[in-house]
């Protein structure tokens, strides 16, 4: 094979979470096993920094041992971008023409897509995440018979627009990370009628890290249990739901539980809980220190109503500590029964109930903790996914080389 080139809006080493979290592992997981890839992003620092500011140098450079090359992005108009998608994010319909708003002032970068086009023979495929911003949608259009997508769909508004709709269809592959996220895919854009090759694969993940309570404990001073979340904190991903139920649940039960908080981001917290020390908030922490608060925790909750797969679920199962997730969200309740790891609500009551079931049987909240490690190294080891992304890969590469087509869905 050639080399592979994925393209991402932004990247960096220090990126936590998401899609560009997905990349830093794919892409040095792949590189360690002796495969030729480059990165291919623009200029912008990261996606809560100013999409028109250049941070980064452009050019190349290395990381990780193989090449990133960066590219200035386009100016763009930030109020009409803004207006189409504050109706998006509400539930508005848009216009064809605010549809192409929506793209065309979003993360864009013509020195990117020239240098695709100029440089595309030197490429088996070009790997697009995630779908929503410009230099996915117009990067993909380049070269479509050699674009492959990691799309890390949500059943939500910008998933429906008709322009993806005309042309991811167009794309030689798309690769998911949990079965509801293929079936959503497969519901919207019928990728099975449009010979676009599917695989749904999930995220890797490295299964030997270790967790030592004990050190979280007397690092941080917490000697009660606790529930963790661990993530972005903002509205978008629930987190002040959670923490409203919590507060709910403290006052219908007598209990020392309190509710950790790790990651970036800022949520308005009840200050008497604060003071009090039943929410301690404690922003970003180390990797073995957050691996440390899984361990001690009783449970983790995720929740988000809209995840593609979930990183820190996985975390907590390696960890050996079950989880609590939305029913809103189909790919978090998936990896919750599929697994037998954990349990899910829809409402308060079934929170309360979900929560009060954990802490009164830690026997069985320990066997879900075995059952979602278990779950994790038999279907997310590194091993296993770089072999299939390989097989995956040279299947495009060669068939459409071959003219042929096919959907796979494994």
């Amino acid at each position: 094979m050639k080399k592979i080139g994925f393209v991402i809006p932004w990247y960096s080493e220090n990126i936590p979470g998401g899609a560009e979290m997905e990349l830093r592992g794919l892409t040095t997981h792949l590189h360690a096993v002796g495969t030729e890839i480059e990165i291919l992003t623009t200029c912008v620092k990261e996606f809560a920094s100013d999409w028109n500011v250049n941070y980064y140098p452009e050019g190349q450079s290395t990381v990780h041992g193989f090449p990133i090359r960066r590219f200035k992005v386009r100016k763009r108009n930030v109020e009409a971008f803004d207006a189409v998608n504050y109706k998006l994010m509400n539930g508005g319909q848009i216009t064809p023409e605010e549809e192409q708003i929506f793209l065309e002032e979003s993360v864009n970068s013509p020195a990117l897509y020239q240098y695709i086009d100029d440089h595309k023979d030197e490429y088996s495929v070009f790997v697009f995440i995630p779908y929503m911003f410009g230099v996915t949608y117009y990067g993909m259009q380049i070269c479509p018979e050699k674009s492959v997508m990691i799309p890390c769909f949500h059943d939500e508004a910008y998933v429906y627009l008709k322009l993806f709709k005309e042309k991811f269809p167009k794309a030689a592959g798309m690769v998911f990370n949990a079965e509801p996220e293929a079936a959503l895919a497969e519901r919207v854009f019928e990728f099975s009628k449009s010979g676009t090759k599917t695989i749904t694969m999930g995220i890797g993940m490295d299964t030997d890290i270790c967790t030592y309570p004990d050190d979280f404990k007397r690092k941080f001073g917490i000697d009660s249990p606790f529930i963790l979340y661990a993530g972005r904190k903002d509205k978008g991903k629930n987190v002040h739901l959670l923490v409203q139920y919590f507060s709910e649940y403290l006052k219908r039960r007598d209990t020392d539980l309190k509710l950790v908080l790790i990651g970036g981001g800022n949520i308005e917290l009840p200050k008497e809980l604060v003071d009090n020390k039943r929410i301690v908030d404690l922003g970003f922490v180390d990797i073995q220190d957050k691996y440390n608060a899984y361990g001690a925790a009783t449970l983790l909750c995720q929740p988000s109503d809209f995840e593609s797969f979930s990183l820190v679920i996985m975390e907590s199962w390696l960890c050996l500590r079950p989880v609590m997730v939305s029913e809103r969200c189909a790919v978090t309740r998936h990896f919750a029964s599929d697994s037998n790891g954990g349990l899910y609500f829809g409402n308060y009551f079934e929170f309360e109930g979900c929560l009060d079931y954990i802490v009164k049987n830690p026997d069985i909240a320990d066997m879900m903790g075995k059952n979602g490690r278990e779950y994790v190294c038999s279907h997310f080891s590194w091993d296993v996914i770089i072999d299939t992304y390989m097989k995956f890969f040279r299947d495009i590469a060669e068939g459409k080389a071959q003219g042929l087509e096919g959907n796979e869905n494994a």
